[in-house]
């Protein structure tokens, strides 16, 4: 099958996706998350599959989801909160997922963060959550981040929007991220660690993943759902679209008192 919003490699037990949107900073639109939805699902039938490693094309990793969706009438992806993070491979797979971050990772783009089972960054790699800054309500990313990252720090990341925006080493300093390497290395850690969870028993693997992640949704499921409920009961909000038309416009947003 041939992806338009990304590039995908196999090698051996190995899938390598690459986000390609470079000219966008890979933000997701709405063709970019049916491709992967599409692509995760086709996996999660190739038992041969023993890893993946999710990373982006060019100087960004994700810039989150695309601002000109964000602008006009918003719609949901399906009926609740799984439906609309159905483009992360992690609930679809049995086999560990590992983010390599190679550059700016914003707003939505944390999502991937969030979802991978071991996530590394390059030193030129950065972490933003705008939502705020944009009219939009941060309640999906942070909850998902609650049990990886101390609270104070993601209440920083949260609500002070595109002004905090964190380094690789301040990434690593919080456990946004677990390894930091040179840019030039990244691809090839990410391929280290690859292989060397292919190396170990699948079966083993897959059990022991499921039994953290059966935990973390079990603790944030719920809080994931209200936080989704939060998210959507704002999209009539005034703020919510003139966020991003001010980004668009590059002025001052006029928000509603």
């Amino acid at each position: 099958m041939t992806w338009q919003t990304m590039e995908v490699v196999r090698d051996g037990a190995v899938l390598e996706v690459r986000l390609n949107r470079p000219a966008q900073l890979n933000a997701f639109d709405w063709e970019m998350t049916g491709e992967l939805t599409e692509l995760w699902k086709q996996t999660a039938q190739d038992r041969s599959v023993r890893v993946v490693v999710l990373t982006g094309a060019g100087r960004a990793f994700c810039a989150g989801a695309d601002v000109s969706d964000l602008a006009g009438a918003r719609r949901p992806r399906g009926d609740g909160v799984g439906d609309e993070l159905a483009f992360l491979p992690g609930p679809h797979l049995d086999v560990p997922v590992i983010v390599a971050v190679n550059g700016v990772c914003a707003g939505g783009g944390l999502h991937f963060v969030a979802d991978g089972d071991i996530v590394i960054a390059s030193e030129a790699a950065s972490f933003v959550d705008p939502h705020v800054s944009v009219g939009q309500v941060s309640a999906l990313e942070p909850v998902s981040l609650a049990f990886r990252v101390p609270v104070p720090r993601l209440l920083r990341l949260a609500l002070l929007g595109k002004t905090e925006r964190l380094t690789a080493k301040d990434a690593l300093s919080i456990d946004l991220v677990t390894e930091v390497v040179a840019a030039d290395d990244l691809d090839v850690r990410a391929r280290e660690l690859a292989a060397q969870i292919v190396a170990a028993s699948p079966a083993a693997v897959a059990a022991t993943r499921r039994a953290i992640r059966d935990v973390e949704a079990a603790l944030l499921g719920p809080f994931m759902e209200r936080g989704w409920t939060a998210v959507q009961a704002h999209w009539d909000h005034p703020d919510s679209s003139e966020g991003p038309v001010a980004f668009a416009e590059r002025r001052p947003p006029r928000w509603q008192a």
